[in-house]
Parts: structure tokens; sequence; C-alpha cells
């Protein structure tokens, strides 16, 4: 689920018995008018009004986490669930072979800190990743900082990072059991010393040190009443941004910006390329939208002592403006301002009125840009998306003149570094079939030859012998939607093999190529086919691509979804009966949402961390920023949409002889505070008693709530393990499919 991302930094984002309810089924889930219908009561069973409407809201109770009720109702769901999976024959081959082949060297891009290089390295199934140092690229790796010692389970995950511009101190962020909340922490590089400073209350922030090493910017929440450790579900607002002063406590850390007429504001700061000037970016959702403010840290000769005499460039929400890089009071950003595939502009800021704005890259007529950075003084290199592969261009920063196209194959680019005054750069490759190339291009040296640094391979497994197609499919209004397909090479498309088709469909993210062991496991041992369909609402073919998903659009998501199971069938892939379709979080809402609208499309549906109550969502955590995608029941234009479509209020016995809904796993954490648990329990519960007392339902309906888990970041390697394993073993199971050695 998308977040507002603050600042320079992105956070995104690629998972019985309950209680009877009183009252009326019929009236469950539908919108009952106020003139026309009597009251629903009796214990348990809340009714809410929007609009003139009465919507019954029976398992509200499912929103208190800590209630006994709430426990009692997760350990008897887990109880039902656990036992069909492990009776699942898949499961333990399952989770042999994905130990196995998991276990293969990760590497991150190399970058630069001061005169030291550093990297993260996995060994292959160590649950955290460790950053390793480098006095130089041919040196010994030595271990500077290893997550796994943050906790004896590994749930413990470093959660962000920043170096001080000479290197010599680091900022760290940990998070623990997959919250969002986040400690950060302080380390002096030359001895790894830990030092005392600790920041709480830390969550959605930005982390940019002053040049001078003094300090850096964060942002943090107010403290509120009850717990703050991921298993809350009060919303987050009122969030600050403040300077801390390495050395001192917490408690003097001035207060920088505020914005206290709108509790929903979340601003990230960053210092410029040349220590000058601190940029603000304000954000109130998830939209591609910003606010630009910025001071001048020379106009606080004594220092950051209070609220920063800020200057606000662009004060309103009709574009994003991401900052490059500048030279003096010239600054490059790339915006969608009149372009929706993005641009690169200039803005003076001795000059900023906006008629004296200069383009330097325009918008493609096609391609969305989706970074671009300054390298060795003079140099952008800017990263492409071309019809859902990336493309990475190099340009001279003074006149936006291109310069080359580096090679890339059918994939995406993962990671990128290289700052203004480094003199190299590396780019991390991945595709569905290569788990990763990283290059590294010296920029002195001409002519300009990237290399391969490294390059992964996973024993065991043979690239090719398989083979992966880009198709173009019609949705229902005739729009040309994009979908990767992977198979074994030599197929028969008889509609024998089983599907998984995975989408997200949100947020203006892009659902790009990537490594997948598990699916891969699901291709080679269990004869499947993986489609990844590049639906509408997603940042594919950027914003007029994301803006045909969303509010009043967001239909044509799971219509585009649709239509690319009815594609895979009509082709010969796979069959209703052998498809699986999965997504997460927002791509939860997607899965759910299909099965209500068509179970006979599908045999099997893995929802995994969903937004199923689409009424309410935006009450909990930092659901209201997810209201710029989706809208709020609190208008009732928005209302009447989102209520066509929420998941929990359009479980339907479904019409038809022999029609039933496609066996379900929900998946979710008891420690997720983007998405918050009770979504799921609310759907499970809502779907057991509707659908599951019907005779025709013979296929499961199931939700596992997993422990000290959240919503995917920082998940430790033992758990992705487990939770896969039990995936693909429910989907082996409940579509009878057999392993292949």
């Amino acid at each position: 689920m998308g977040t507002p991302r603050p600042g320079n930094c992105t956070l995104s984002d690629g998972f019985k018995s309950p209680e009877a309810m009183r009252g009326k089924e019929e009236d469950l889930l539908r919108c009952v008018p106020l003139q026309s219908r009597g009251s629903v009561s009796g214990p348990g069973f809340w009714v809410d009004g929007y609009h003139g409407c009465k919507v019954p809201d029976p398992y509200s109770w499912l929103e208190d986490p800590d209630s006994e009720k709430t426990q009692a109702f997760v350990t008897a769901q887990n109880q039902l669930t656990l036992p069909y999976l492990e009776r699942c024959e898949v499961r333990d081959l399952f989770k042999e072979r994905m130990t196995e082949l998991y276990d293969y060297p990760k590497y991150s891009c190399p970058f630069k800190r001061g005169n030291r290089y550093f990297h993260f390295y996995n060994t292959g199934l160590q649950n955290q990743s460790v950053m390793y140092v480098q006095e130089s690229l041919e040196a010994e790796p030595k271990v500077f900082l290893d997550p796994n010692t943050f906790s004896d389970d590994g749930t413990v995950a470093l959660r962000g990072y920043a170096f001080s511009e000479d290197g010599e101190y680091l900022a760290y962020g940990t998070s623990a059991s997959g919250s969002d909340w986040v400690e950060i922490r302080f380390l002096q590089v030359e001895d790894a010393k830990p030092l005392e400073d600790r920041l709480e209350q830390v969550k959605f922030s930005c982390m940019s040190w002053t040049h001078d090493g003094k300090g850096l910017f964060y942002n943090s929440y107010p403290k509120q009443e009850g717990k703050s450790d991921g298993t809350e579900t009060s919303t987050n607002l009122h969030q600050k941004l403040y300077f801390h002063v390495l050395g001192t406590p917490q408690s003097e850390d001035v207060l920088c910006a505020e914005f206290p007429d709108h509790p929903k504001w979340m601003a990230g700061a960053e210092v410029s390329d040349d220590g000058r000037y601190l940029l603000l970016s304000i954000r109130e959702g998830c939209d591609p939208v910003n606010r630009l403010w910025y001071c001048d840290l020379k106009t606080t000769p004594q220092g950051i002592t209070g609220l920063l005499p800020w200057v606000k460039l662009i004060d309103n929400f009709d574009a994003e403006y991401e900052y490059v890089t500048n030279e003096g009071t010239l600054f490059t950003f790339k915006t969608n301002l009149d372009a929706p595939r993005y641009r690169l502009i200039n803005i003076d800021f001795a000059s900023p009125a906006q008629s004296s704005w200069k383009e330097l890259i325009p918008q493609h007529e096609k391609d969305v840009i989706v970074f671009a950075t300054c390298t060795y003084s003079s140099y952008l290199f800017v990263c492409f998306l071309h019809d859902v592969k990336n493309v990475l261009k190099m340009y001279r920063l003074s006149s936006g003149e291109e310069l080359r196209t580096f090679p890339l194959d059918v994939g995406s680019v993962v990671g990128f570094t290289g700052r203004k005054r480094d003199s190299e750069i590396f780019y991390y490759f991945t595709s569905f079939l290569s788990p990763a190339i990283i290059y590294h291009c010296d920029l002195t040296q001409e002519p300009l030859q990237p290399h391969i640094f490294r390059e992964v391979t996973v024993k065991g497994f043979s690239p090719s012998d398989y083979q992966t197609t880009q198709v173009f499919y019609s949705s229902k209004d005739g729009t040309q939607i994009p979908m990767f397909i992977v198979h074994k090479k030599g197929i028969k498309l008889d509609g024998s093999h089983p599907g998984f088709l995975y989408g997200y469909g949100g947020f203006n993210i892009s659902i790009t190529p990537s490594y997948s062991v598990s699916r891969l496991i699901f291709v080679r041992h269990l004869g499947g086919v993986l489609a990844v369909a590049n639906i509408r609402g997603g940042g594919e073919y950027g914003e007029t691509w994301h803006k045909a998903g969303m509010l009043a659009n967001k239909q044509n998501c799971f219509t585009d979804f649709q239509c690319a199971a009815e594609y895979l069938v009509k082709e010969g892939y796979t069959s209703p009966s052998k498809l699986t379709i999965n997504g997460g979080s927002n791509g939860g809402l997607l899965v759910a949402a299909c099965v209500n609208q068509r179970p006979e499309l599908f045999g099997c549906a893995v929802a995994q961390v969903g937004v199923m109550d689409m009424l309410k969502f935006h009450k909990f955590t930092i659901g209201h920023a997810w209201t710029t995608d989706f809208g709020c029941a609190d208008d009732q234009d928005q209302f009447e949409c989102l209520m066509k479509y929420s998941p929990l209020h359009n479980i339907r016995v479904p019409e038809g002889n022999g029609v039933q809904y496609p066996a379900v796993l929900l998946l979710t954490g008891d420690h997720d505070d983007r998405v918050v648990p009770l979504h799921s329990l609310k759907y499970i519960a809502t779907l057991q008693h509707v659908v599951g007392r019907d005779p025709k339902q013979t296929n499961p309906l199931f939700i596992l709530v997993d422990t000290k888990s959240g919503h995917g970041a920082g998940k430790p390697t033992s758990k992705v393990i487990q939770e896969v394993a039990d995936t693909y073993a429910f989907i082996a199971r409940c579509l009878n499919i057999s392993w292949v050695k």
C-alpha cells in the first residue's frame, strides 16, 4: 500500500466458527435506506449511517485488536487453517525446495560515502542482509552493521539509513515485527562505535544530515494515548519535522516545521547537494503531488534554533516536484506539471516566477521518467519505463543533451548509486529469469564502458528452459493492457496448466519484471504459468494510467484484471478451475473485489494484507492518506462508488447452478500498522458466515494471521520461506496440483 513519500525516503512497496450475526442476512451487505427499512439490531450488530443509508457492520468488534474476543477469534481461525496447511502434501516439498533455491548470494549496489565503499550482502538464508564496508573496491569487505544481531529471531529489521556528508557518522532506523514505527540510532563510522542518541516516535520519516555533520532532520508524531508498537489502530496525524543535534537528548530537538491546521500533512526534508538549502516536500496523501518550500540555511547564522523561515516556492497540490540537483540558485526538478509522463525542468530561485521556468528534458511521447540523478557534477542519469521495461540514459546537465543509452535486456533497474560528488555509478538489473546483474561504470574513463561488476546465478535453475512473453490484451472498454507471461518452453496451450495471475493497480506504482524464487518453483515444480498484469491504476504509463484506475474509475482495475484472466483462459494457458489470483495490500483489495464480482472465473484466491473495508479504512493508522486514490465514504458521491466494490460489503452467495467462491486464503500480520488486520478479519468473518454456510460452497475459506509480522517490509527470510510454502501448498491442495520433480 502506498504511503506519502517524505523527502528523499521512498516508502512504499512484492502475504471456523465466527460468532453468528443477528438480523436479516439479506440486509447485511446492502445499503439500507433509512426511510424504507426498520433498524437492524441485536447484540454485536452495529449499523453505521452514511448519507441516508444504514450499512450493517456486525463484525466491528474485530476492530479492537486487544479485546479477548478478537484474540479468541484469531486463535480459532489459525487453529482451523494451520492443520489444513499441514496436511498439504506439497508444503514440505515446497519449503525444502524454496530453502534450497533461495540460498543464493544477494548483493546491493555498492555506494561510496567519504572514502569508504558500502554494500549489503546476504549469504543466502540470513534473516536480514548485512551492511559491509571496504576501503576500496578491491579491499576485503568487513561487516559494518549486522541487523541479524538486533534480535534473536530476525524480526527487528533495518528501516532506512543516512550517512553524514563526510561519511563519518551513520543514522539508521530499526523497526520491530514489521511495524512502520522506527527508532533512529547512530554510529561513528571509524570503528562502528554505537552512540547514545535515540530518536523515537518516528514514522514515515526523512533522514537528512546538514553538511557540517552536526545533526540531521527527521519526522516524528506526537505521543498518543495507549501503545505505539504496530498493533494499535489509532490514526497517525500531526507529523512534525525536527532537527536533532548529535550528542544531545531527543527532548532538546528543534521543531522546524509543523502544520497544526493541516493534521494530515506530511513533510520530508532534503539538504541540497551543495549543503546550502533545505527543501521541504509536503504531501497530504499518496497522489504524486506536493508543495515545495525551502530554506536558505545561510539565513540562519545562529544555527537551527526554531521554526525555519520557509520560502513557499510552490504552495499548492497541483503537481509533483522532486529535487534532482542544483547549481547555486538554479535547481533541477523532475515534475509531472503539464506532463503526466514526467519531464525535467529548471527553476532559478533568484527568479522563481513560473514564467521563468525552463524545460531541460521534455516529456517523452510514450515513456515515463522513473528517476533522475546527477553524478560526476555534470551528468544526468535518467531511467525511463518503456512498455513496462526500464531504459537507462545519460544526459548533459547543462543543456539536457542526450549522450548515450546504456544497454539492458528486458527487465528492471531496481538499484542505482552515484551522487553528484561521485565519479562512478553502479546499477542493478533484474528480470523474471535473472536474479541480479550489477553494472559498474567509471565516468572518468573515455569511452564510457559499463561492465558487469557482479552477476548472480541460482544453482539448480536454468533460465534457458523458460521463456518470458509480453502480450497486450483488450480490457472491456478496448484499452490495451500489457501483461508478462512466464512458463516452460514448449508447453501446449491446451488449458491444462495451473495459472498464477498477479496484479496491483494503484497508487501510481508500476509492477515491473522481478525475480521470484517461489514463483519459479510454481512454474518448475507445479507445472504452472505465471502472469503479471499491468492493469490501470499503476504508473506504467504515467499519471494518465494512474488516474484511469482511481476514485470513480477504480472499477477499471478490477475489470482489467478479470479480462487478464479471460485472456489466459481463451489462449489456452490455463482454465478457471486451475487459475489462482494473488495480490497484496491494494492488490489484496483487487483480489477480493474480483472474487466477489466473478467467483466462477477463478479456482483459488490468495489476498495478502488487503484493504477490505472501503467505508472505514481512513479511520485507522495512515489510511487517511489513501483517500487520494480511493475516495472517502464521508463524501456522498465517493461513498456510492466505494459501496459498489468494497470487498466487505459485496459478499454474496453466487447465483447459478454449481457456482461457488474459489478457495480463499487471506494472509495478514498482527503488527501490520499500514493495512491493519481488522480488514482481513472482518472480511473472512463475513465470507464464512454468508458464503461458507451455503451447501454448494465446498472450497475452503481461510485466514492465517502471522505473529510478529507486519505489512511486509523487513520480514525475515525464515518467515518469507514459511509464508510462500503455506501459500503454494494451499494452492496445490485446493487445485489438486501434483509436484513435478
